[in-house]
């Protein structure tokens, strides 16, 4: 850039002439300029003599940085640890962040007619002559009502409450597997972890004490007596939700289940000779008659956040009305209903020791008249 030259397009047009010397070193046209290079030294680099007029840029550092190798380790150590808690603890139900659940207090009463038991083979006309006419079939019967949001939970909290003790209400009344004997999984798996030793007691070892009885869980029938001669069970009854705390909400149920049933056929029996036919006991059947049977349930279920997140219930009250049935027999275990022409038993119910801690007092009603169809 020091010495004299000619631009590398020529000289530029209007410029000096080739006689005028003295300009020709410091007049450039626009292309000189573009194409010559320029380099800015730095104060080292113009501080010392042999700095050189270029300089080179350190290599690039190929792979990973060291904070992206340890964000990797610590995912994968994070992904290991998941892996080893699923597989070591695949069943561990969440720990719950409320209070245990209560065990449940049950009461079941049996309700002895007055008379022989109506019936006949006609279903549709003992329903059409029963204070159960007007009676939706089936879950129809237990409809939802308007959920309400309150001072600690939201609309869909109360409405999933409702929806799970509904759910309950319908598998523990309403499944055949469940009438019968042969299942009680669909009703266990609804109950809150903290109640599933005292189901499970209630069923290895049934008791009289108010806190395990089966019939205080569910209903289900000697399937050795009777059997249902209608799928289509009448249902009527409500079902109210309300806070009772910050951490708790309280659905409280009253249906009303009417069942058509007849004899159990002794040739399904297993074994002929337990089959516990009434017609071999001396007892007085209608053959081919049905009769209804009456079950009223007042539930009281509990939630906690953890219950509405798991779909679970805590059943914390049942009292129980069914009938007809005969005082004499023990209602704990199964409901062993009196059939078409069938008269209660003589006797009361068991005896109850005042002096006995522990237990619970025996109980037995009288089914009213007007509580059975007009046949």
């Amino acid at each position: 850039m020091g010495g004299s030259g000619d631009p590398p397009e020529g000289t530029p047009e209007g410029g000096p002439g080739g006689g005028e010397d003295e300009y020709r070193s410091v007049v450039f046209d626009e292309s000189f300029v573009r194409a010559a290079r320029l380099q800015e030294f730095s104060a080292q680099e113009r501080m010392s003599d042999h700095a050189p007029a270029v300089r080179h840029r350190p290599p690039l550092r190929r792979g990973l940085s060291r904070q992206a190798l340890i964000l990797v380790l610590l995912i994968a150590v994070a992904f290991g640890t998941a892996i080893y808690m699923g597989v070591r603890h695949p069943y561990q139900s969440p720990a719950s962040s409320g209070p245990p659940a209560e065990p449940l207090r049950m009461t079941v009463i049996p309700l002895a007619p007055q008379g022989k038991v109506p019936g006949t083979a006609d279903t549709d006309l003992l329903y059409a002559r029963s204070p159960a006419a007007q009676y939706r079939i089936g879950a129809e019967g237990i409809p939802l009502p308007a959920a309400r949001r309150t001072a600690h939970f939201s609309d869909s909290q109360v409405t999933n409450a409702l929806t799970i003790a509904k759910d309950y209400i319908v598998r523990s009344s309403l499944y055949p597997e469940v009438l019968t004997g042969e299942q009680v999984r669909p009703v266990r798996v609804l109950l809150d972890p903290d109640q599933l030793d005292q189901f499970d007691q209630s069923f290895s070892h049934p008791a009289a004490d108010g806190r395990h009885a089966p019939t205080g869980w569910l209903v289900r029938f000697d399937a050795a007596q009777a059997e249902l001669a209608d799928r289509k069970i009448r249902v009527q009854g409500t079902l109210a939700a309300a806070e009772t705390d910050s951490s708790t909400l309280e659905v409280t149920a009253d249906h009303t289940f009417v069942y058509a049933l007849r004899a159990a056929d002794p040739k399904k029996a297993a074994d002929p000779k337990k089959a516990g036919d009434p017609r071999k006991a001396g007892e007085a059947v209608e053959a081919g008659e049905a009769s209804l049977f009456t079950v009223r349930r007042e539930l009281h279920f509990r939630f906690d956040r953890d219950d509405l997140r798991l779909h679970q219930a805590q059943l914390v009250v049942s009292y129980v009305q069914a009938g007809p049935l005969s005082c004499a027999d023990d209602p704990t275990n199964r409901l062993r209903p009196l059939l078409a022409g069938q008269t209660a038993k003589a006797g009361g119910p068991a005896g109850t020791n005042p002096y006995a801690t522990g237990g619970a007092t025996a109980l037995c009603g009288s089914l009213a008249t007007g509580a059975q169809p007009k046949v």
